[in-house]
């Protein structure tokens, strides 16, 4: 069975590590806020100007100012601070993000991503991610293997307008963790119950499949 929004967050959560200072996308990038592993300490980052965001919170404790990058109220952890945007983004285009994790439409070979426009649909925008992409090294872009119509979002080439060129080296899809490099997809894990058939027949760009490929454990 493919992965739920909250066992891909739980598996992005694994990829932090301790003193990271770590972005989170929108959409089930934001989820990742609720599984940072409970022996380490992370700072996590919006670009709308907090740092050292925590869970999502109750209803005993919402405050309608404080919110993450898609809007939605949040809490935060100890040791955070609230600054303007402008400083959020001298952070990333710094380069003082240790992950970044975002969201996407398609993921091609090349480490492309394309992630803010469908043309004649209406769609958010650029968001942050365009500074995103050009400030971090370390990136993750979790999103659905395929389209609801079956169509592959891992391509041989982007279709759409690119958010940023040659800068994704992972990807956790709801089948699959992959890895990018050297013009092809790389398996390194699959989805408890999905077999390698599967992700083959959902992934469009070439697909390297090693000998033996660890499962997912939740």
């Amino acid at each position: 069975m493919a992965l739920t929004r909250e066992q891909m967050a739980q598996r992005v959560a694994r990829e932090m590590q301790d003193g990271f200072y770590v972005n989170l996308g929108i959409g089930i990038p934001t989820l990742v806020a609720n599984y940072v592993p409970e022996d380490i300490n992370v700072m996590l980052q919006s670009e709308n100007g907090l740092l050292g965001m925590g869970t999502f919170p109750d209803e005993s404790c919402i405050d309608a100012d404080m919110i993450n990058a898609g809007k939605q109220t949040v809490t935060s952890i100890k040791g955070a601070s609230i600054f303007s945007s402008a400083e959020s983004f001298a952070m990333i285009r710094g380069g003082h993000v240790d992950l970044t994790v975002l969201g996407a439409f398609e993921v091609d070979v090349e480490g492309n991503i394309a992630s803010w426009m469908i043309p004649g649909k209406l769609i958010k925008g650029m968001g942050g991610a365009m500074d995103l992409v050009a400030g971090a090294d370390n990136i993750i872009v979790t999103m659905t293997h395929a389209s609801k119509h079956g169509e592959s979002k891992l391509l041989k080439k982007c279709s759409l307008p690119l958010t940023g060129a040659g800068c994704i080296k992972k990807v956790l899809t709801d089948l699959a963790y992959i890895e990018i490099t050297e013009g092809k997809f790389f398996l390194k894990e699959i989805a408890p119950g999905i077999s390698v058939d599967e992700v083959v027949s959902k992934t469009e760009g070439e697909l390297v499949i090693p000998e033996k490929i660890s499962v997912m454990e939740f």
